[in-house]
């Protein structure tokens, strides 16, 4: 059973690492920020204080944060193991990750601020089906509309330059003390986050000391 935390700024593709490692290991994937999504989209009382949170471009709280990790920890559906990204958020949360599980690695995207800026305020999301898309990587085949529902695309509500400088703040304020706690444990593996999708995933492959990572090949 092996067990990850994959850490990174937004717009460090997390969630990308994420979904490709758990793809090839049967590992379940667990994206705290899709989980806060899927309560704002059904319209539950969760979803609306996330809502407030994210209009006024700040992080959700971590106590809200941490209690919705252990209720999903607690399914115990991941019998391969799981790699989670968006949480700890703090030393308080890492202490308790430390102590409730043995954690096999900490994946570290490291990601420049000004590429950062880059790629968060390429973003678009469907008003429609929700599909992401970005501007720089994936663009849709007609301009401001889905591929798959032809929904108009639009800025995701907290990608502003105001709110965005502030979650920057914040995450470096909160993110560098559990990266310090973690490497005082010798867990952390730091990687370069700005080559593409499948080059990061192979440097990841080979600093976990996993099987290597089969870029598929090209449709058509």
């Amino acid at each position: 059973m092996r067990k990850y935390v994959i850490m990174g700024v937004q717009g460090s593709g997390k969630g990308t690492q994420a979904t490709l490692l758990a793809r090839d290991l049967d590992l379940v994937h667990i994206n705290v920020g899709d989980i806060f999504r899927w309560h704002v989209q059904n319209h539950t009382k969760l979803g609306a204080q996330v809502r407030r949170t994210m209009r006024a471009g700040e992080l959700v709280d971590d106590e809200l944060a941490g209690s919705v990790v252990r209720r999903r920890l607690d399914e115990h559906d991941w019998n391969f193991g799981f790699v989670i990204d968006g949480f700890p958020r703090n030393a308080t949360q890492a202490e308790f990750f430390l102590e409730s599980f043995d954690i096999d690695g900490v994946i570290h995207l490291d990601l420049p601020d000004d590429e950062v800026r880059r790629r968060v305020l390429a973003r678009r999301l469907c008003s429609q089906c929700g599909m992401d898309y970005n501007l720089i990587a994936h663009r849709p085949r007609n301009e401001g509309r889905c591929d798959v529902c032809g929904g108009q695309l639009v800025s995701r509500e907290d990608d502003t330059e105001h709110a965005l400088a502030a979650r920057l703040r914040d995450y470096h304020a909160k993110t560098n003390p559990v990266l310090d706690l973690f490497r005082r444990k010798e867990f952390v593996f730091t990687v370069d986050a700005r080559p593409d999708k499948h080059t990061v995933q192979k440097a990841i492959r080979q600093r976990l000391d996993l099987p290597p990572y089969q870029e598929p090949a090209e449709s058509g």
